[in-house]
């Protein structure tokens, strides 16, 4: 903020850096969001992503699971591949366990 408020004022990036113990390329840094309006507002850190295998992909999956019972969760990630939903392995592992299935092979 200071920093900020000081080069507003028109010292330069250099004084300003140094009269208030922050490094020339974070006092720039400061100086370039401020002109382009973003100012100090923090950047977004983490937050809700939603699962990728809810709603249709999760139905297609459960429907497939209970018309043949036996495949593999590799297996069943290349089938989802080849419709579009790029997941890994344990993404369906994790949303199988979770739906109360069961995956095993059985002679």
């Amino acid at each position: 903020m200071r920093v900020a408020a000081a080069l507003e004022e028109g010292e330069t990036v250099r004084v300003a850096a140094k009269r208030f113990g922050v490094s020339v390329a974070s006092a720039v840094r400061i100086g370039k969001r401020q002109r382009i309006g973003r100012g100090q507002v923090p950047g977004k850190i983490g937050g809700h992503r939603p699962r990728v295998l809810a709603g249709e992909a999760g139905s297609w999956l459960l429907s497939r699971l209970a018309e043949k019972p036996d495949l593999t969760m590799r297996a069943l990630t290349a089938e989802l591949a080849a419709l579009g939903v790029q997941v890994a392995h344990d993404t369906v592992w994790r949303f199988v366990r979770r739906a109360g299935q069961t995956v095993k092979k059985r002679p």
